[in-house]
């Protein structure tokens, strides 16, 4: 597995090259998921405007019918009694000009346990299955987890962006490897620093300004006077820039932590796990 994720990190690209532009892309206003999901509206806005893809998963077992949000996080006993899934529920929401066009899911079975650094041969197939059910072709695809934030280099989304051919980039909620160029906590909203790759990577040792930028810890969004919101981890996947990841991410985030795209797909992967049957 991890020679295949060095032959993947080498044939990825760690460089612009796609005709997106954050503004092309950005979502002004977050979408309302108190009363459930947003209609699809696949005739709305600008028709030639990009199509962003957030995926997301839901992990359940086939057994009992007991359900959880992270397979990756259930060491306490887990719904099998020994902290195991037996499926994943992977949710794909195409998003254009702002407005969502189109939903699709798939359940997969879990062949392999969440091991760190190999979390793609566990999830990466469910979040190919869900895109082989979407009609509408990506633009870019924002994943929940790792892109070039990886010991390999080659986190779910470099696997996923480079399988496909699409221009992706990862979005994790805590930092995998790589050392951040400044302290993260309590930063205001907007506020960004590179992730430079350490010694836990393997393609270098001592962080210096040399070093390679793998992605940002980027601060989404802040409470203005506790500051107790932690940063996202962002870092390209194929077919993008860390400079441009970072752009693309603030574009796509209207008010919420999260990117709209991925933020709606969790939301859809928790209705989506009850209905795939």
């Amino acid at each position: 597995m991890e020679t295949l994720q060095r032959d993947i990190a080498a044939t990825a690209v760690f460089e612009d090259d796609h005709g997106l532009d954050p503004a092309a892309v950005a979502i002004d206003e977050p979408a309302d998921l108190a009363d459930g999901l947003p209609a699809t509206r696949p005739d709305a806005g600008d028709p030639d405007a990009p199509v962003v893809v957030g995926i997301d998963q839901a992990f359940r077992t086939t057994g009992d019918g007991s359900m959880a949000e992270d397979g990756s996080t259930a060491d306490d006993g887990g719904p099998n009694g020994d902290g195991t899934f037996d499926e994943a529920v992977s949710a794909a929401v195409a998003v254009r000009d702002g407005a969502v066009i189109e939903y699709a899911s798939a359940a997969t079975p879990l062949s392999i346990p969440y091991v760190p650094g190999l979390l793609a041969f566990r999830e990466g197939g469910p979040m190919l299955a869900a895109l082989d059910a979407l009609d509408a072709e990506p633009d870019l695809l924002v994943c929940d987890g790792s892109g070039r934030i990886h010991f390999r280099e080659a986190g779910v989304a470099t696997h996923v962006g480079v399988l496909r051919d699409v221009p992706s980039v990862g979005v994790a909620k805590s930092l995998l490897c790589g050392e951040p160029a400044a302290s993260v906590d309590g930063r205001p909203a907007g506020w960004r620093t590179p992730i430079r790759a350490d010694e836990s990577v393997e393609t270098t040792g001592t962080v210096t300004d040399d070093t390679p930028v793998l992605g940002y810890a980027f601060q989404s969004r802040q409470y203005p006077n506790s500051r107790r919101v932690n940063p996202l981890y962002v870092s390209p996947g194929h077919r993008v820039s860390p400079e441009t990841t970072v752009d693309l991410v603030e574009a796509l985030c209207a008010g919420y932590k999260l990117p709209e795209p991925t933020r709606i797909a969790d939301a859809y992967a928790d209705v989506a796990k009850r209905e795939e049957r």
